[in-house]
């Protein structure tokens, strides 16, 4: 090769950096860290054009709050920082905010255990928005800086070309597509490449300690990505040890996947303390619907290879068309060794098929089809078709039959996939665009080897490269951002009303004396953005016992089950002990380009405390099954009455007493209702996803006479009784009685919660929290055991002679997981010292 071009390819076998800057250990290692340090900044530019050409926060108006980001993720990240800084009332193991008291560190493995998750509690309160972003973005240019590491590692090759093979990956389809709107799984991103040079480590015996570290924190960080990873690198460990020269024999070969089996298996042990406890919170989780995969239409599929393409029903696979080029060249590329060639071709060609093929669709989703996006382990892909990208250029620019060969397969590509419904407008101008681009940059590297001393040449087709694969990926993040925003749900930013909540709340706020209820919020998980101990929670992890206890009573719900909602109800605020409750009402319409403002008022009523003591004989109440009837049943008095209405087209008629005040329960009716002579209120009933919440109507009117208007849309559905008509003078007393024979002081500490009761308590103590595993109490000085459920919440039987009950919380599975980690701690101590011993000096080989 002529030096023009030798300059630009010309690596040492070993590290991958300049012969010439051979002289000194410094120069090697500033010479290793060029191509991670120029992916993870080009990366990061990228991201940051992507966002300000699609107008988006922080570089925009528009909120880039869509669907789970702005209910599920923001909040939890609103709520890790207030963690932190030790402003909440719980603990690791227990958020008191959510749920009305639910299982933290199961939350934290799934959601916020990443170290990027950390960063956080440098940001103010109010600009947790900007913290959620930076961690993003973080963790992407993570992700291009891993993969610009591993690539020279398997193949010595031009660190420019390392850099944007990186930053190609980082910025994917399924990056801007999926994971830049979940970040937890940007972890599972940054992880593969990680995992892959473990697994070279493995193969050749090297770093046996720092391989399984590597490992676990991975697991840590987010395992249900960091599985989908392990599976990758699998494969790309076996690929290397069929191809590798350094692995000829069977015997190399064995001892090298033995060595990577159990740095696996040690480091998902380190992680266990975590995984395990999340593992057994999914196990009682509300169970969302079984999903049944369908594979996507491969013309759908292939269009996923193009820039400006979004959609959730099929795999996110664009790496940019140089990057797609550069890898379809590989099967023609001579410069490549035959066996090179065959086995990453057969990887890339055998992956690509296994997300079409349900077995091995549930293979990488651990054995369940997921709901939502069904091909998350596409980033895997995408890196496996930037390994073969490199493969195809380290040795220099492929020949010129290799490259017609790998256009026509693009051109190919692009023809089959024109009638896609996912191709947008720009789809292929800009692949067209990236296509010229990258030509051009060929055929200035292809004259660079004909010329001696035409230096500047190889300089140029670098910069020509960068501008394809730079400006591709940019107009296609700025199109995921602007289809993203059009075709799904979106939450506003946060700004004035959430921070007026907030004020509210920390001033109301008396703990654990009485709960405080922000009420709706915009978004969702309002507690964790606001603060307060409401209902609303929005997890994988809701229990099932709490989704079907606060359904039940008349909660509403979303995401199937998973987000429980707050309930503007008096009898649930006399239940859970909500004494103060915030009512927002906004000023200005909701919008997508600004902040929403509005007006937050604060009510307060006497309510029972924390714990209750309820007599051995159950009071008899109203019978059947309504969320009236079980509020009955919780609250241990008759506070409504329940009419057998009459229906008449849409009408329903009934009769209650004079100034009782008109609930309506239709859990899966969509429309509105109105009492006559008042509003009409909305309900969005959607079974099985959306569970309306029972709503108030307005007063009876001294006729009695009931007259309810439906306004439906669809079918009606509504249950046996649906409306109750509350008297307030009956509840006032039963509040008074729960008070009176309930707690005389209560104390929550972290996880724990004690109360002193009235001397001679007997019957059943109820903490008004969900009884979900974990929980253990006793009464007075005895061994605490597993809790009770009285109607679904903690109970505690009482025998009269203790005066006082303590309830605890622990993660179910923290023991099992602390022994496994704790044996694999000792195993990979044993690891390092036995290493250690086997090649120190003198000792035999």
């Amino acid at each position: 090769m002529p030096p023009a071009a030798e300059a630009l390819y010309a690596e040492d076998s070993e590290h991958g950096t300049p012969r010439e800057e051979l002289g000194g250990d410094t120069r090697r290692r500033f010479a290793g860290l060029r191509a991670p340090t120029a992916a993870a900044l080009l990366t990061a530019v990228l991201l940051c054009l992507a966002t300000r050409l699609s107008r988006t926060y922080p570089f925009g108006p528009v909120t880039r709050n869509i669907v789970d980001l702005g209910q599920q993720y923001l909040p939890f990240h609103a709520y890790w920082r207030a963690f932190l800084r030790g402003e909440t009332h719980g603990d690791a193991f227990l958020n008191w905010n959510s749920g009305f008291g639910s299982n933290f560190l199961g939350d934290i493995g799934t959601y916020l255990s990443s170290p990027f998750d950390l960063l956080v509690v440098f940001f103010p309160a109010d600009r947790v928005e900007l913290a959620l972003y930076v961690v993003t973005a973080a963790k992407i240019s993570a992700a291009a800086a891993a993969m610009a590491v591993l690539l020279p590692r398997l193949r010595p090759g031009p660190w420019p070309v390392a850099a944007v093979l990186g930053t190609a990956y980082a910025l994917s389809g399924w990056t801007l597509n999926y994971g830049a709107t979940v970040p937890m799984w940007l972890d599972g991103l940054v992880a593969f490449p990680l995992l892959c040079l473990v697994g070279e480590w493995a193969r050749t015996g090297r770093r046996p300690v720092l391989g399984p570290l590597v490992v676990a924190l991975a697991w840590i960080a987010n395992f249900y990505t960091a599985y989908m990873a392990t599976l990758g690198a699998a494969v790309v460990l076996v690929v290397r040890l069929l191809t590798a020269e350094e692995t000829a024999t069977a015997r190399q070969r064995l001892a090298g996947a033995l060595r990577a089996a159990r740095g696996v298996l040690i480091g998902i042990g380190l992680a266990a303390p975590l995984v395990v406890v999340v593992f057994l919170a999914t196990k009682v989780a509300d169970p969302t619907p079984e999903t049944t995969f369908a594979p996507a239409p491969w013309t759908d599929v292939l269009a996923r290879f193009l820039p400006a393409t979004a959609s959730v029903s099929s795999p996110a696979l664009f790496i940019g068309t140089p990057a797609l080029a550069l890898a379809l060249t590989l099967p023609f590329n001579r410069a490549v060794a035959p066996r090179v060639r065959a086995g990453w071709t057969a990887a890339v060609v055998l992956v690509t098929l296994s997300l079409q093929w349900e077995p091995t669709h549930l293979l990488w989703h651990a054995g369940a089809s997921p709901n939502g996006i069904p091909y998350r382990q596409t980033f895997v892909l995408c890196g496996l078709l930037l390994i073969a990208a490199w493969f195809s250029a380290a040795r220099g620019v492929p020949r010129p039959a290799a490259l017609l060969a790998g256009a026509a397969l693009l051109g190919a590509l692009a023809w089959t996939a024109r009638g896609s419904v996912d191709i947008d407008r720009w789809t292929f101008p800009a692949s067209g665009a990236a296509a010229l681009l990258a030509l051009a940059a060929v055929l200035l590297a292809l004259a660079a080897g004909r010329r001696t001393h035409a230096r500047v040449l190889p300089v140029l087709a670098v910069v020509l490269l960068v501008a394809a694969q730079a400006g591709e990926a940019a107009v296609n993040g700025k199109r995921i951002e602007e289809q993203q925003r059009s075709k799904v749900s979106w939450s506003p930013r946060v700004g004035p009303w959430q921070a007026s909540a907030a004020a509210e709340v920390a001033r109301a706020d008396d703990w654990p004396r009485r709960r405080t209820d922000p009420g709706e919020v915009p978004g969702g998980n309002d507690v964790l953005l606001v603060g307060g101990q409401g209902a609303d929670y929005y997890s994988s992890l809701t229990a099932d016992v709490t989704s079907r206890t606060l359904a039940s009573l008349g909660f509403g719900y979303y995401a199937k089950g998973r987000h429980p909602v707050s309930l503007d109800n008096p009898v649930a605020d006399a239940l859970f002990s909500i004494g103060t409750r915030l009512r927002s009402q906004p000023t200005e319409p909701v919008r997508q380009d600004a902040p929403p403002r509005a007006t937050v008022t604060v009510t307060t009523a006497p309510v029972p405390p924390l714990v209750t003591v309820r007599p051995p004989e159950r009071p008899a109440t109203h019978p059947g099954d309504s969320a009236f009837a079980r509020q009955e049943r919780l609250l241990g008095a008759d506070v409504y009455e329940l009419p057998a209405p009459g229906r008449t087209g849409r009408t329903l008629t009934a009769r209650c007493p004079a100034g009782s005040q008109v609930w309506f329960w239709a859990p899966e009716y969509r429309g509105t209702a109105a009492l006559a002579g008042e509003r009409s209120v909305d309900y969005d009933g959607k079974p099985p996803s959306v569970r309306a919440p029972m709503q108030a109507l307005g007063t009876v009117p001294d006729s009695g006479t009931v007259r309810i208007a439906l306004g439906p849309q669809g079918k009606v559905r509504l249950p046996r009784e649906p409306i109750g008509c509350l008297v307030r003078a009956r509840l006032d007393s039963a509040v008074r009685q729960l008070t009176a024979s309930g707690a005389t002081r209560v104390r929550a500490d972290g996880h724990t919660v004690t109360a002193e009761l009235p001397p001679g308590s007997k019957g059943v103590a109820v903490l008004a929290a969900p009884r979900i595993s974990g929980w253990r109490c006793a009464a007075g000085d005895a061994e605490p055991r597993p809790a009770r459920a009285y109607e679904g919440l903690v109970a505690v039987p009482l025998d009269g002679r203790a005066s006082s009950v303590g309830c605890s919380f622990r993660p179910p599975g923290i023991r099992l997981g602390g022994a496994v980690g704790a044996a694999a701690l000792l195993a990979l101590a044993a690891t390092g010292f036995l290493h250690r011993r086997r090649h120190r000096p003198g000792a035999r080989r």
